[in-house]
């Protein structure tokens, strides 16, 4: 289970996706995917923070709010806590596939995937 910001940093880097950078917004490190945040660690809670559209962040956290926990601050956003040490590698895998490619440019991820069909 990932339990830090560096080990998902580092699963997230190390899927090889273009268009990730680091940034620092509000001091705080995060990664970005076609200059949108893509991942973070959040300053208000020991917890990674995913996008997320609200109604599958509201299941989830009925399903499990040990492992998926609400903050008033996150609330109104698409985005889905998970607490540290409860980050499934393969679960935050797939997410930040899915999430990299929903935020691409349907033009750019159309010729990027065909480069790498």
């Amino acid at each position: 289970m990932i339990a830090t910001w560096d080990q998902l940093r580092d699963l997230a880097e190390g899927l090889g996706l273009p268009q990730v950078v680091r940034a620092y917004p509000f001091g705080h490190e995060t990664l970005k995917a076609h200059g949108k945040n893509w991942v973070y660690w959040a300053a208000l809670t020991d917890a990674a923070v995913f996008k997320a559209d609200k109604a599958e962040r509201d299941f989830l956290q009925d399903l499990d709010p040990e492992r998926y926990p609400v903050h008033p601050h996150y609330q109104p956003h698409g985005l889905l806590l998970v607490r540290a040490g409860m980050i499934d590698p393969n679960w935050a895998r797939e997410r930040l596939v899915q999430t990299w490619r929903d935020m691409a440019p349907k033009r750019w991820l159309k010729d990027w995937e065909k480069a790498h069909a």
